[in-house]
Order: structure tokens, then sequence, then C-alpha cells
């Protein structure tokens, strides 16, 4: 048996596709039965144990966490002697905001084989559907990653296996600040040919932070980093693309819907900041949602830089 820990849109559709090869526990603080809000259509499979009781998640030795990242920590905190010793996997991408950690990061500090992060170009409702998805999982411990990738891989859901952890957690946390950029970009009118320029660009930031702190930038020419910068960039199936949009456009966004990105953006800005490097498009992100830039001035702040060689 694998526990799914989070209910929400990508921990259900994990618990879904995993089920048709498995019996899965899925628990959610508030679960209210087989079907999903967030995933319309679907229903959870009778392989699927559903519990808002943690109790019932304490059997299975491998755990995915599908929690928001702000939220990891508290809940690692809370929890940490439950999930102690078992195979963790982390299945969200983002920094946390109040000590600059990844997902893997922040579940280092429990005792047990090393944790990993899984991540990539997904979105929910795909895995759930059973289409064809390739995701990166990355643990320190080759071992222990290996035994995760055999354990978790299905027919159609195809996973990649990879020790850099720093490179795998920083492709799929930085992507979601790229994927509000562009689609500020498209919100406010400026076209595919710009948001083609916010992506390349994007992507050359994305790569000098993470080397920065020690990734291989192989990793990030991967599924981790260029395969969801593609996805989340282009699709209106992306959260932070739907919020980036609404903020280029001026239109309201529902505060209920989960966007990383606007907390990865605060905290790889002023991680940036302390470390001297240029971050312009995370910079005017988090300008943005944090209210303390207009769209115009953030692109005026872009596209008034100085010329240089690419």
């Amino acid at each position: 048996m694998i526990a799914v820990l989070g209910s929400g849109a990508f921990g259900a559709a994990l618990a879904s596709t995993l089920s048709r090869h498995a019996p899965v526990v899925l628990w959610g603080r508030a679960q209210q039965g087989r079907s999903i809000r967030q995933l319309p259509g679907l229903r959870l499979p009778e392989a699927v144990t559903v519990t808002d009781d943690l109790a019932q998640t304490d059997g299975p030795e491998t755990v995915l966490l599908a929690l928001p990242m702000q939220a990891l920590a508290g809940f690692v905190a809370e929890q940490g002697a439950r999930l102690a010793g078992r195979r963790l996997v982390a299945c969200c991408k983002g920094v946390d905001l109040q000590t600059g950690l990844g997902p893997v990061e922040v579940l280092a500090v429990l005792e047990g084989p090393a944790p990993a992060v899984l991540t990539g170009p997904s979105f929910a409702a795909d895995i759930a559907r059973g289409l064809p998805t390739a995701l990166t999982l990355a643990c320190a411990d080759d071992a222990v990653g290996a035994a995760l990738q055999a354990r978790l891989s299905t027919p159609t859901l195809r996973l990649y296996r990879s020790t850099d952890v720093i490179g795998a957690e920083l492709g799929g946390a930085l992507k979601n600040v790229m994927a509000i950029a562009a689609g500020v970009v498209i919100g406010a009118g400026l076209g595919d040919s710009a948001r083609a320029a916010l992506m390349t660009r994007g992507y050359a930031e994305m790569l000098r932070f993470a080397l920065s702190r020690g990734a291989r930038a192989e990793t990030l020419a991967g599924l981790s980093g260029f395969g969801d910068l593609v996805l989340t960039c282009t699709s209106d199936q992306s959260r932070n693309f739907r919020y980036g949009r609404a903020l280029g456009a001026g239109e309201p966004f529902d505060t209920t819907t989960t966007v990383e990105g606007a907390a990865t953006a605060r905290a790889v800005a002023g991680l940036a900041r302390d470390a001297g490097l240029d971050m312009p498009i995370s910079t005017v992100v988090a300008g943005l949602v944090d209210g303390r830039l207009a769209v115009a001035e953030a692109m005026q702040a872009l596209l008034s830089r100085p010329l240089k060689q690419e």
C-alpha cells in the first residue's frame, strides 16, 4: 500500500493512477468522499481508501506528501514522529518563504531513508485520466531512488531518476515564477513573441540561480526544469499562468487557488539579493504579487535594462 497525504488535485490524481497497480490510502484534512472539487468528473477508484484520519495512513512504508509547499514545514513539525523512518516523497514545488528551504530539505530533518522529490511537467487532470506523463524522481541516495522509481512508475506515469535533488527542486520552483511572468505578458496583450522571449530569458535566470546553489545544468535542461517551464508557461491549466494573466489584465483571481509561484518569487528574490545574483524577472514578479509594482512599471523595468550579449 502507498499513502498519499494531501487530497488536492495533484494528490488525488496520483492516488487515482497509482491505485490501478497497488492499494492507496489518501488523506485530507477535510476529505469529502470520492469526488474532488478541483478535478470535476473524477471519482476516485475503490482501490483508494479515502480518509481524514491520519492514523489510517500509518501502515505504508512509502508516503507521498502532496501538500502545498508553504504548509509542508508546519505539517512536518506536527507529524514528524509519524513520518520518521519511512520513504518520503515530496510532491510539491516551491521554496519555503520562512526558511528558504526546498521540500526535500524540509523533510531531511526527519530520521530515515533519504527523502525524494517528484516533479516535472504534469497537470493533475492528465495524470488522473491516465494520459502519458513523464516526471523526475530525485533522491540523493540512488538506491532509495531506484526503489521508489520501481514502486511508483506505471505504464502511463514514467519516472526518470536523478540524484540532483537541488536541481530538481529549483527547476520545479522557479518555473512557477516564470509562468506567472508569462501569464502577465499574455494578460497585458504583449503577444506570443514576447512570451517566447520571456521564457528564454527566464530559463537563463533559472539556470543562473540553480547553479549558484549547487545544481547541475543538465538537470535544469530536463523534465524538472525546461520541460516544466514549457508546460506551465503555455497552458491555461497552469494555476500560476492563469494568476499571472489575471495580473496582466487587471482582473480578479480566485484567492482560494494555490499559486506556489507567488511565495517562491518573494523567497527567491530575497535569496538572490543576498547572494548578489541578477534575477530581474523574479524580482519583478515579486514586486507584482506584493503590489509594489504596476504591470506597466514591471515591463518598463525589464525593457529598459542595458543591452548585452546573449
